[in-house]
């Protein structure tokens, strides 16, 4: 997403010297920047309201209502700002945990509905890295019968990025990626360059 403000954040959500409760609260100003872009196809319906003077036609949010999906421990950082967008959204949850050594993720919780068909999709995830946590959630939401799904992220690495193209493509799943920034590359344990660290751990401490 190319505007100012978003670069403006996200330059201080880099920053090594910048403390968790500053971490978290521009992290939920960035994703609401993000989420604006991301919901630019969300679904509508007529409506009529009364105004103080008059009958007036408007929009609002199609039924069924959207599915905000936070992938744990990060995601969960990214709600607030999401959720301040579309307050009306439901929330579900999927936990998904990155093997070190083998770099492929493993889903450890759930709870979503066990029908998908007809929902638009809304995935939360900090950092697209090697892509595995975020496709395994897609290809997750896709069993349930999800076939509108977003999937929002801060950062993104080209191999993540590859690797959800390929997963979509393979299953033609309708999946759109709104990201604050692509960099580099990643290094040998499977970070993103520059980066910014590890989202988790900035915005909620080791936890050890």
């Amino acid at each position: 997403m190319n505007h100012p403000l978003v670069a403006h954040k996200l330059t201080h959500l880099r920053e090594a010297s910048t403390p968790s409760p500053t971490f978290r609260l521009l992290v939920a100003e960035l994703v609401t920047l993000l989420a604006y872009e991301a919901t630019r196809d969300v679904l509508l319906t007529d409506v009529e309201v009364d105004t103080p003077v008059a009958r007036a036609k408007g929009s609002a949010l199609a039924k069924p209502k959207p599915l905000v999906v936070p992938i744990l421990r990060a995601g969960l950082g990214m709600l607030e700002g999401m959720t301040r967008l579309v307050p009306t959204a439901e929330v579900g949850f999927v936990g998904m945990a990155r093997d070190e050594t083998t770099l492929q993720p493993t889903t450890y919780a759930e709870r979503l509905p066990h029908d998908l068909s007809g929902r638009q999709c809304f995935v939360l995830d900090p950092m697209l890295a090697t892509g595995g946590s975020l496709a395994g959630c897609v290809s997750f939401l896709a069993d349930r019968g999800a076939d509108d799904i977003t999937c929002i992220c801060i950062l993104a690495a080209p191999e993540g990025i590859k690797r959800v193209r390929e997963l979509t493509e393979d299953r033609s799943i309708d999946c759109t990626l709104v990201v604050a920034a692509v960099d580099d590359h990643l290094n040998e344990h499977g970070y993103i360059i520059p980066g910014l660290g590890d989202a988790g751990d900035r915005l909620y401490g080791l936890a050890e």
